[in-house]
């Protein structure tokens, strides 16, 4: 295997071993926090090992034993560390030397963080708008770019690390004509307004998530509004403006209608649950108005509406073709979550969402004061703030 030759290898070639389930082993050598936090996963999740790289200051014998004895010499091997240097230390140091085929993830956990993969949504290829979806692989986190009218394209949640955003469309000779957020996002960090005053192209939100729902201040960012209903021509497709509550109090679902429909439902409908109403802190109140929205707006929409999802919980949520996606009718049928709302009561959905909730992460607050222009992070703790999966589902996704 060419891989093998290499002593280190991008992002982009580690997220390729996984999605291909080839053999290799991951030596993380992060201290005990952080590898509780955050680890690599992918479609397969690879044999891990787990050795603060300070144990191989402390007790190098040690720690090179313990190397031994769990991962075999003829075994490929990964190592990982948080910015790249302490693991390609202790694999030039310590294993290559005894005949370990290792190499390092270059830029550690800050370039797994950051890395964005892209697939075209086959159902649009022979429409006249053609959809990219943006996978950011270590967060679960989903992103759109949608190509319209020839050479025009809009955005929808655009990411923190706006430079794919802008790699793709420059390639592909796309000019942004608008950008869209379905919602104030809490998991990360939005690339709207940057990318706004990059391209010239306006932002939208809807105006009850410019409010933080925690501090009660209104956003500082420029953005234009949402209102439920408003439409926008995109040369012969047309995409509507739903505003589902639940999640957020300015949640929002984008219906884009070309030769078929597609829903882009942010944080609302996922593959294999449900948005989490609480993280305005607001669970008791937004919750049954959560349940008048799914039984109301988004499940009386017709079953062939392709569902495009914000997040994922696991890489097997992915089609073969790698793309996080599927019709209306198809999750009626397997998303249990989904199905629990059908067969529910407000009452019964209220009482079962909120004994279904997962933890709270603290850093969440901040994400959303970020993201109304309340608070400014430097890059170092933008990556900080960002750092794990997102716990934007229901308890029952992570299982």
């Amino acid at each position: 295997m060419a891989i093998a030759e290499k002593t280190a290898i991008t992002a982009s070639e580690l997220k390729r071993m996984l999605d291909k389930g080839e053999d290799f082993a991951l030596l993380d050598v992060r201290n005990d926090d952080e590898f509780a936090r955050w680890r690599i996963e992918g479609r397969h999740i690879p044999f891990t090992v787990h050795i603060p790289y300070f144990n191989f200051v402390e007790d190098t014998e040690g720690s090179i034993a313990e190397v031994e004895r769990q991962i075999p010499k003829d075994k490929f091997v990964v190592a990982v560390c948080a910015k790249g240097d302490s693991s390609a230390w202790v694999a030039d140091e310590f294993l290559r030397p005894r005949g370990y085929r290792i190499v390092n993830l270059e830029g550690g956990m800050i370039a797994w963080g950051s890395y964005y993969d892209a697939h075209d949504v086959p159902e649009s290829l022979d429409d006249v708008v053609r959809i990219v979806q943006l996978e950011r692989t270590s967060r679960g986190c989903l992103h759109y770019i949608v190509n319209y009218d020839g050479d025009k394209a809009i955005v929808i949640d655009p990411p923190r690390h706006i430079e794919r955003v802008l790699e793709i469309t420059q390639e592909r000779g796309w000019r942004i004509t608008h950008i869209f957020d379905t919602h104030a996002h809490a998991d990360h960090i939005s690339g709207g307004p940057q990318l706004s005053k990059i391209t010239g192209a306006p932002y939208y939100l809807h105006p009850y998530d410019a409010i933080h729902p925690i501090d009660v201040l209104p956003a500082t960012i420029e953005f234009e509004w949402l209102n439920d209903g408003m439409t926008f021509q995109l040369g012969e497709a047309t995409l509507k403006v739903i505003h589902i509550p639940g999640h957020t109090l300015g949640n929002i679902a984008y219906l884009l209608e070309g030769k078929r429909r597609y829903l882009f439902t942010g944080d609302s409908i996922f593959v294999v649950s449900i948005a989490r109403p609480d993280l305005g802190g607001r669970g008791d109140t937004w919750s049954p108005m959560w349940y008048d929205t799914l039984t109301q707006k988004l499940l009386t929409l017709p079953d062939d509406v392709l569902i495009l999802p914000g997040h994922f919980s696991k890489h097997t949520e992915a089609r073969e073709d790698g793309v996080f996606a599927a019709t209306l009718g198809e999750l009626k049928q397997t998303n249990d979550d989904l199905r629990k709302v059908l067969t529910s009561s407000k009452d019964e959905f209220v009482s079962w969402i909120l004994s279904s909730l997962p933890e709270f992460p603290p850093q969440y607050v901040d994400i959303k004061r970020v993201n109304a222009g309340l608070l400014v992070p430097d890059e170092e703790k933008a990556n900080e703030l960002e750092l794990g999966k997102n716990i934007c589902a229901l308890a029952s996704a992570y299982k």
